[in-house]
């Protein structure tokens, strides 16, 4: 009950702090740089609209300044020897793959306890999440402190993902719903840059994705690896340690890549934070983004580019058993990609 209770309070203070967009633009004590972003904000929810034909409701019409970098840390757990996330389950998002805290502390509390019980626990902090529309009633979602001096591209991106997550959440299925919302959010995104984005938007944005997409692939060999040595390695292997050693040496290779990649960036130190508590609760959080996104871009594709009929598409899938559905990704993305 305790943590129900800071998740209410957590997100009641979120919404007690949002303003209607233009209250914020008529008062002179907003800074000229955030008025700035919040019109441009304003051009991105109706780009999402207009071009992408996601929901058009309360969401991301008001703003709030939480005075923190983050709106909620994430709390991710795994067993030693598996990539397999521990699971908790809730009334409206069923089971999830996190517990997201409104206090850093508190996260951290709950991450220590987990590892007394022989768990990985990683805590990472989220800039924005998405109500799935219920509390569009009371405001909806709103734009933040935390994300909206991002990157013109990625405030874009997160804004499309976190407003998928209202064309379709499948209850219990994590992958399913943060791949989808990933690929509306990369297909989306480069739409806008595309179509709204200034020239040194799009340059500064390819020069961030770029090293996103390195790193992102340094990551999935990784948690491949790892996958193997679990799979392949018996209980009894355990116990004479050669899994505990090969995994060693998988994540001293991980983390002698990313050393490469840094120098590589010219000492761009954006993954630091990342690096320093990778383990398998981190990769294995960090499979959930990615892992079906390409079947979900080979769909929308194969849907003549037409986000209606791929959202139509999306929700048909939707309706069969889980491993069928990821399996059907996996094969439409293979095909694209063979």
């Amino acid at each position: 009950m305790r943590y129900y209770g800071q998740s209410v309070a957590g997100h009641l203070q979120l919404m007690w702090a949002a303003r209607p967009i233009d209250d914020w633009l008529v008062d002179p004590n907003t800074p000229s740089t955030l008025a700035q972003r919040l019109r441009q904000a304003q051009d991105i929810r109706r780009f999402a609209v207009t071009e992408l034909h996601l929901p058009d409701n309360a969401s991301y019409h008001r703003y709030a300044d939480l005075q923190r970098r983050h709106v909620v840390w994430n709390v991710v757990a795994a067993p030693e020897f598996s990539l397999t996330l521990k699971t908790w389950c809730f009334p409206v998002a069923g089971c999830v793959g996190y517990r997201g805290y409104f206090s850093e502390p508190d996260a951290r509390l709950q991450a220590q306890s987990l590892r007394a019980e022989g768990l990985e626990a990683s805590v990472y902090g989220v800039p924005a999440y998405s109500t799935l529309g219920w509390m569009n009633w009371l405001g909806g979602d709103p734009l933040l402190n935390t994300f909206i001096h991002y990157p013109e591209g990625e405030v874009a991106r997160l804004v499309f993902h976190e407003l998928s997550h209202q064309v379709l959440y499948v209850p219990g299925d994590t992958v399913f719903n943060e791949s989808f919302a990933t690929a509306v959010e990369r297909l989306g995104g480069a739409r806008w840059l595309q179509q709204k984005g200034t020239v040194k938007a799009r340059a500064d944005y390819a020069a961030f994705d770029a090293r996103r997409q390195q790193f992102r692939a340094l990551t999935r060999a990784t948690r491949d690896r790892l996958a193997d040595i679990y799979k392949q390695n018996s209980p009894l292997a355990h116990e004479n340690k050669v899994q505990e050693a090969m995994k060693s040496g998988a994540m001293q290779d991980f983390r002698k890549g990313y050393a490469a990649l840094k120098a590589s960036w010219g000492g761009y130190s954006g993954y630091d934070a990342w690096v320093a508590q990778a383990n398998n609760a981190a990769f294995g959080a960090q499979a959930a983004y990615d892992e079906l996104v390409p079947g979900f871009e080979a769909l929308f594709v194969r849907q003549g580019r037409d986000w209606l009929k791929f959202y139509d598409a999306v929700r048909q899938l939707a309706k069969r058993p889980q491993p069928e559905r990821a399996q059907q990704l996996k094969q439409w993305a293979s095909e694209q990609h063979g």
